[in-house]
C-alpha cells in the first residue's frame, strides 16, 4: 500500500480518486534518512485530491480533475518558512535558546521561540539570565529527563532526546499508536449541507463561500487554514491580543487570510457572532486548553449545527502527554526521528518541519472531505489530528515509494515575488494543485491583528 493510497483510505476517500493522481518524482526533494519526501508528496496530494473532489461535487463536473504532486513544488511549500525573505531580509526561525543541549546523560531539545516560553525555561532553570552560555551550563549539570520535567512544570517546553525503542516503551507512544492518523467523527444529524454551485470560469475554488474560523497558532493549523484559504474559504485568524504571533511566521503562512484580535474572556459576544456564520472551525491550542471557553467540537456544533469542527495538536488529546504543548521540534527529538537523522555526536533533524506541514496539509484534506461528505449525508463532523501520529506514519515504515511518475524531469520554478503590506516578499507558491484550479492565493499576507474581527 502507497502513502496516498493510505492517507485517502485514512480520509475515507473512494479509491476509484486515486486514478487522478500524477507524480513527478525528484530525487534530490528534502534529502533525509528517513522517507521524508514520500510523506510530504502523500500528504499534498490526498490534500489536492480532496479539493479537486469537492470542486468536482460543487461545479457538477463527470469527472475529478486531475492532480499532479510535483516534489519540487511539495519542498519548496514545506520549507516556506525558509524560503520568505522580506524586503530581502532573512526571517529567524529559531530564537538563541531554542535547539539542542548536552546534559549529563544526553540531550535534550528546548524551544523558546516565544516570550512566555522563554521566560518560562529560564525560570525552570532557577532564574537563570538571558544567556546561552548560561543555559548551556546550567542544563550540562543536569539529566535530560530531569529538564524534560522541570521545564514543563514550569509551562515551558523542552523534551529529552529519545532513541524509537525509547519512545516505543512511552505510554504516549502506545497511546498515539493506537489512534488513526486522521480521526473523523460525526458529531449530530443535521441534515445534508446544501453547498452552492460554483460560479462558471476558473479557477475552481473548492472552498468559495464558505467561512473558516481560524484559532490556530504556530505551523501546523495555519497551513491547514491558508490551504483553505487558497482553495477559496473566507478564512477569518482570530488571536488573543496578549499572544501576539512572530511576525516572520505570521507572514508566511497569512496569505490569503485577513487577521483581527479578540480577546475570548471579554469579547464573546462578538465571537458567537462570528460563530453563528461559520462554515469550519480549526483549533490548534493544546488540547483542552479552549474547553473552557466552551469551544470543545460537541459544544460548538450544539450552537452551530452542521460545522466541521477541526483540531490539531502535538502529541493527541490522549494519553499521559495529551495536555502537553509541543512543536515540531520538539516532537522529532522525543519520537526518536532525532536520532535517526543524527550522528553519534549530536542530534539531528528532518530537512524540513514536515510534521507540522505534513499534519497542517492532513488537517485541509479532512475539512475538505468533511464537506463533501456532508453534502450527501449531513452531520456537523470532527476532524483531528497530531504531530506525533504523523511521526509515526513516517518511522513506522508506511510511507512508501510513489508507484508512478509521469516521467518529467524538468526543472519548475516553485518561488514568486509580490508587494504586500509588510514588504516585498519572496515566497513559496503552492503545492497543492489540480486542473482548472488556483495558482495562487488571492491576496497577501497584512500586519497581524489588524483587520475588523467580522467576515468579509
Amino acid at each position: 500500500m502507497t502513502s496516498i493510497k493510505f492517507g485517502w483510505s485514512e480520509l475515507g476517500g473512494d479509491p476509484a480518486r486515486l486514478s487522478r493522481v500524477s507524480t513527478v518524482v525528484r530525487a534530490d526533494a528534502l534529502p533525509a534518512r528517513l522517507p521524508v519526501r514520500e510523506l510530504a508528496r502523500s500528504c499534498v496530494g490526498v490534500c489536492a485530491l480532496a479539493g479537486a473532489e469537492l470542486a468536482a461535487r460543487r461545479a457538477g463536473l463527470s469527472r475529478v480533475p486531475g492532480v499532479r504532486v510535483d516534489d519540487g513544488a511539495v519542498a519548496a511549500a514545506f520549507t516556506s518558512e525558509r524560503q520568505l525573505l522580506v524586503d530581502g531580509r532573512t526571517p529567524v526561525v529559531f530564537a538563541p535558546l531554542s535547539g539542542f543541549w548536552r546534559t549529563a546523560d544526553g540531550w535534550v531539545r528546548t524551544h523558546a521561540n516565544y516570550p512566555h516560553h522563554r521566560e518560562r525555561l529560564l525560570k525552570a532553570l532557577g532564574g537563570l539570565p538571558e544567556d546561552p552560555a548560561a543555559v548551556g551550563a546550567a542544563l550540562a549539570e543536569r539529566s535530560a529527563r530531569e529538564v524534560e520535567d522541570a521545564v514543563y512544570a514550569a509551562g515551558g517546553l523542552a523534551v529529552a532526546l529519545r532513541t524509537p525503542e525509547e519512545w516505543a516503551a512511552h505510554e504516549q507512544a502506545a497511546a498515539v499508536a493506537a489512534r488513526p492518523l486522521i480521526e473523523r467523527g460525526r458529531l449530530d444529524g443535521t441534515r445534508a449541507r446544501a453547498l452552492p454551485p460554483l460560479p462558471g470560469g476558473a479557477p475552481l475554488l473548492p472552498a468559495a463561500g464558505l467561512r473558516v474560523l481560524d484559532l490556530t497558532r504556530v505551523l501546523a493549523g495555519p497551513v491547514a487554514t491558508r490551504t483553505l484559504a487558497l482553495l477559496g474559504a473566507d478564512v477569518l485568524r482570530v488571536d488573543a491580543p496578549h499572544l501576539p504571533e512572530l511576525p516572520d511566521l505570521h507572514a508566511d503562512t497569512g496569505f490569503g487570510k485577513r487577521s483581527a484580535q479578540l480577546d475570548l474572556t471579554t469579547d464573546r459576544a462578538a465571537f458567537e457572532e462570528l460563530l453563528a456564520a461559520a462554515d469550519v472551525v480549526v483549533t490548534g491550542y493544546r488540547p483542552g486548553a479552549l474547553d473552557r471557553f466552551g469551544l470543545s467540537p460537541e459544544a460548538l456544533a450544539e450552537r452551530r449545527p452542521g460545522l466541521v469542527v477541526a483540531q490539531v495538536s502535538a502529541w493527541g488529546a490522549y494519553g499521559p502527554w495529551g495536555g502537553r504543548r509541543g512543536f515540531d521540534s520538539l516532537v522529532q527529538a522525543a519520537t526518536g526521528i532525532a536520532a535517526l537523522e543524527g550522528s553519534a555526536e549530536r542530534p539531528g533533524a528532518l530537512p524540513a518541519q514536515a510534521l507540522d506541514h505534513g499534519t497542517g496539509h492532513l488537517l485541509a484534506a479532512a475539512v475538505l472531505r468533511a464537506l463533501t461528505e456532508q453534502s450527501y449525508d449531513g452531520g456537523s463532523r470532527s476532524v483531528r489530528v497530531a504531530l506525533a501520529r504523523t511521526a509515526a506514519w513516517l518511522t513506522e515504515g508506511a510511507v512508501a515509494a510513489a508507484e508512478e511518475t509521469d516521467g518529467e524531469t524538468a526543472d519548475g520554478t516553485w518561488l514568486t515575488e509580490t508587494d504586500s503590506p509588510l514588504g516585498r516578499l519572496r515566497y513559496a507558491r503552492p503545492a497543492v494543485s489540480f486542473e482548472g484550479g488556483p495558482g495562487d492565493w488571492a491576496r497577501p499576507p497584512g500586519p497581524w491583528g489588524t483587520d475588523p474581527a467580522g467576515w468579509a
